[in-house]
């Protein structure tokens, strides 16, 4: 487990997607919140073909992984305990408790609870709900706010 762990984390290191980065240094730096600068730097890690764009597809692919990985006695389920390793493994999970993803209150998740729950990122950046964040998204979610301010988002369409 801890190889496939560590593998994953190296992957997202590795893969940090040249054209997210890009998007970060152009969206002015100090000006993107912190928990923007945490989505942004994991989320390279999760554009499985490398195209700049994170699809809830490559999302939940990736998720699956954490999961197989992090059940380390092979129960089907993940403890908090076994969450952490999720943690350790991926910076995004620090600004996700485990209770988001523990719909039925059982203090474990299964595979469904933990991948089809919707990513954080993806509601935050998903402008225009085509469950496909861009760096024209990301850029629009972290510039300065106009008289009207940027276009609400569906929150609803994540599957």
């Amino acid at each position: 487990m801890k190889k496939k762990l560590r593998s994953l984390r190296l992957g997202a290191g590795v893969c940090t997607g040249a054209a997210l980065l890009a998007v970060l240094a152009a969206c002015g730096g100090s000006a993107i919140p912190e928990t923007d600068r945490v989505f942004l730097s994991a989320a390279g890690g999760w554009d499985r073909n490398h195209d700049g764009i994170v699809t809830c597809d490559e999302w939940k692919a990736y998720a699956a992984e954490l999961f197989d990985a992090a059940d380390a006695n092979h129960d089907g389920f993940v403890d908090r305990n076994e969450y952490a390793t999720i943690v350790s493994t991926d910076r995004m999970f620090q600004t996700v408790e485990f209770s988001y993803y523990d719909t039925n209150g059982d203090g474990k998740l299964d595979r469904a609870e933990f991948v089809e729950k919707p990513n954080a990122f993806i509601l935050r950046f998903d402008r225009n709900g085509d469950c496909r964040v861009t760096g024209d998204e990301i850029r629009a979610a972290n510039a300065p706010k106009g008289p009207q301010g940027p276009a609400e988002r569906p929150r609803d369409r994540f599957h």
